[in-house]
């Protein structure tokens, strides 16, 4: 198939509106995250914690964070998942929309390959395995101090993981989809048995398949995205500048190909910076020709952006970061700069602006700049 011919421009809107940055914003919480197809989370709350920020950052003040916790808690619209390695690495946390669970429950199932080490340390702690469903079949849910650890052989790393046997037990035994998240006292998770948690008469589909729709779903998010991202598919597209292999939603083009009909409109927002639309950052450069880098694990002296910097988005540019921290015993927003890529015109200034008082209302603080 013939590629199609991308301005960097084009590019831009494309991925923007996918990730429901436009000014057309969304208004219902569970459509947006099916839409984006996860929330990232993450415990760092300079701000505010992620997966809070990313849906404030499209549905505006309406939204607030107890939505998240009902969603996953009460009225299981949303299950939470750790993507997992077969190695000591961290797991990524997200939140997923329970309509898409089919989708991962056979992959989960298959986890971990033959061979790894986690697979063997499984296997070598297959009664602590038993024990843990046990406790859980019995007095679910559980926080993990509440579950005895009787494994075999001791759970060994290098990183903060060391000697965890109870934790890394419910991590890996969530991965495989044998319990699940559900719910928390405070920010400590409870456990219990995944058929307590999850809806019943799910529909599994076959990894082969589910691999194919999930590439699909993860291209809509992004409309555009490099092809070693999302397999086959969408469509094969070129991007000026790049000559890298692309792939594109094809809905994204018609869209696009409908011309004034449905033009773009951007609009302002600061984004998280676990944000989807920067988090492939060779896409970022090359598409929004924009540099950005989390700096919170570098030396206070060796950053130039700031612990936590939101970039900011303007229309379907990337034009500056943000260096802010949310104080809340003093009931400020403390700003300590805003980085301009190049330099505002007093309308990017204003609009800017008015983002971070929106930003500070919703977190009930004034704006205190340094």
């Amino acid at each position: 198939m013939p590629s199609t011919g991308l301005s960097r421009a084009e590019a831009r809107r494309i991925a923007v509106t996918a990730q429901r940055l436009d000014a057309d914003r969304p208004t219902e919480l569970i459509p947006l995250v099916e839409q984006l197809t996860l929330l990232q989370l993450d415990p760092t709350a300079a701000i505010a914690p992620s997966a809070e920020l990313i849906a404030w950052t499209r549905l505006g003040s309406a939204f607030r964070p107890e939505q998240l916790r009902q969603a996953v808690e009460t009225d299981r619209t949303l299950f939470e998942q750790k993507a997992q390695d077969d190695q000591s690495t961290p797991p990524i946390a997200m939140l997923r929309p329970t309509s898409a669970l089919g989708l991962h429950l056979d992959a989960m199932a298959r986890w971990p390959r033959e061979g790894s080490g986690v697979h063997a340390w499984l296997e070598a702690n297959a009664q602590f395995r038993l024990d843990v469903l046990a406790r859980l079949r019995a007095d679910g849910p559980l926080l993990s101090r509440d579950i005895p650890d009787t494994a075999t052989v001791p759970w060994e790393s290098s990183g903060w993981t060391h000697g965890q046997n109870v934790t890394r037990m419910l991590e890996f035994l969530s991965a495989r989809g044998e319990i699940a998240t559900a719910g928390r006292i405070g920010k400590q998770r409870t456990w219990d048995l995944a058929e307590r948690v999850y809806p019943s008469g799910i529909e599994v589909v076959p990894e082969e398949e589910a691999a194919r729709i999930r590439d699909a779903r993860r291209l809509r998010s992004q409309g555009i995205a490099r092809a070693a991202m999302v397999g086959e598919a969408g469509v094969p597209v070129e991007i000026e500048g790049s000559s890298r292999p692309w792939r594109a939603d094809p809905d994204a083009l018609d869209a696009l190909d409908a011309g004034p009909v449905r033009a773009f409109s951007g609009r302002t927002a600061l984004l998280s910076p676990f944000d989807r639309l920067i988090h492939d950052r060779v896409r970022t450069l090359e598409v929004f020709e924009f540099e950005y880098l989390l700096e919170m694990y570098k030396p206070a002296a060796k950053r130039r952006w700031g612990y936590f910097a939101l970039p900011i988005l303007h229309g379907d540019r990337l034009v500056g970061k943000l260096d802010a921290t949310a104080d809340r015993k003093a009931g400020v927003l403390r700003v300590a700069a805003v980085h301009e890529d190049t330099p505002f015109t007093p309308e990017t200034r204003d609009a800017v602006d008015a983002e971070i008082a929106d930003l500070a209302a919703w977190l009930g603080l004034a704006v205190e700049r340094a």
